[in-house]
């Protein structure tokens, strides 16, 4: 069972069915933060890299912060309706080569295990655990209900993989000195 709770700077906060916890991380600017353990990075379903906006995207934002535009916001979805989803995702029926390809894929990750390849046994020092697994198929069956499938097959795994393998696996020095990147690795991995 899923936690329902979060904690910001000590003090514990109950959430209601459903929830999401949303994070941002810069990759330059860390003062007066701390990068989180992997152990807590794991719990986040997906890494998602956003770049810079385009020129034009980034006139809007800054045009529409710096007045006063107040955003017409539309109700989509209620809690309701997103818990019936979850729950008909977890319905879903999956192939079980599917759901192999999925475990294996992130089996691959682990360095000096059975499935690892020779790059992941030179570049990482930690691969993806189970949770892994569970969220590549998990994601998979999203990508596939949105694309109008009543299954996922191995391309909808291809298409989640490295959203959620990306913050799963850990570089090791080489890998960081010869730059060898996360994606790269998830890339080669799925080919």
């Amino acid at each position: 069972m899923q936690e329902r709770a979060v904690t910001a700077a000590g003090k514990r906060y109950e959430l209601a069915a459903p929830f999401f916890v949303l994070a941002t991380q810069n990759p330059i600017e860390q003062e007066g933060t701390y990068p989180l353990p992997e152990a807590q990075l794991d719990r986040f379903m997906f890494n998602v890299w956003l770049d810079y906006p385009s020129y034009s995207d980034e006139l809007t934002v800054v045009k529409n912060t710096t007045s006063n535009y107040k955003a017409d916001l539309k109700k989509v979805l209620n809690a309701e309706e997103i818990n019936f989803f979850q729950d008909l995702i977890r319905r879903m029926p999956i192939a079980d080569n599917v759901l192999e390809y999925a475990v294996k894929l992130a089996s691959k990750t682990r360095p000096n295990t059975p499935y690892a390849t020779p790059n992941v046994n030179k570049f990482l020092s930690w691969g993806a655990g189970p949770r892994a697994s569970q969220f590549l198929v998990l994601g998979a069956k999203c990508n596939a209900a949105i694309r109008g499938k009543y299954s996922p097959d191995m391309e909808d795994v291809k298409a989640v993989a490295p959203a959620i393998l990306r913050h799963r696996i850990v570089r090791n020095y080489k890998a960081e000195a010869e730059g060898v990147s996360v994606d790269g690795i998830v890339r080669e991995l799925m080919a």
